[in-house]
């Protein structure tokens, strides 16, 4: 875990675990993986249930920045606990791209299809596809952050395969195994991907300060 401005946050956490705790996205698929990871202890409320139809911003230039950016977007308008990831497919053969621009790697569109498109592009030809996945947590309690990282190793396919999963899930062979994430059940994804492990963290990390 990666943290900063470490201060009082017994009080807030006992207050918000096992109940509702803001993810800041839209993304439907990452709020019912969330979900699925952290389990029964938590709730998730999005913006939209908030009532907030703003955007939220990502404009940094670190998956950290990116995070931390999205959940101080929900810290400043409510002040309740609530937390935000970043993830980013991390290229060797590609000097780490498309990296923190990976939701938008083919444009500003955000379309997974075109992304994965540009990047079997980027790789054509090439024989090393080593590659990993990269998630960042910011978790926000009365002002205080924490980060928490989730890595996943693997390879780029030559060709998407499956129909699970999102994003670059088709093109993602995770070390060890000899499928994409795409073809993995949800329950074997999430056991192994960046995002569970960082997830995960969280989860311990808000469990240990109320037990």
């Amino acid at each position: 875990m990666l943290k900063v401005h470490k201060s009082k946050v017994l009080v807030s956490l006992m207050q918000y675990c096992f109940m509702d705790i803001v993810f800041a996205t839209n993304n439907r698929h990452k709020v019912d993986e969330a979900q699925a990871i952290l389990g029964a202890d938590f709730s998730l409320t999005t913006p939209k249930d908030l009532k907030l139809f703003e955007e939220i911003p990502e404009t940094a230039n670190t998956l950290q920045g990116n995070a931390f950016m999205k959940a101080q977007f929900i810290w400043e308008r409510f002040h309740i606990a609530c937390f935000a990831d970043d993830t980013g497919l991390e290229v060797e053969a590609l000097n780490g791209a498309p990296g923190v621009y990976s939701a938008r790697y083919a444009g500003e569109e955000h379309d997974p299809k075109a992304n994965t498109e540009k990047l079997l592009k980027a790789l054509a030809g090439k024989k090393n596809r080593t590659a990993r996945f990269r998630t960042v947590v910011a978790l926000i309690i009365d002002g205080d952050t924490f980060y928490f990282e989730g890595i996943l190793n693997g390879k780029i396919s030559e060709v998407p395969s499956g129909n699970g999963g999102f994003g670059y899930d088709p093109v993602f062979i995770p070390e060890g195994y000899d499928k994409t994430l795409a073809e993995l059940t949800p329950e074997e994804k999430n056991s192994i991907s960046h995002r569970g492990h960082s997830l995960r963290q969280l989860s311990k990390f808000l469990n240990n300060h109320v037990s």
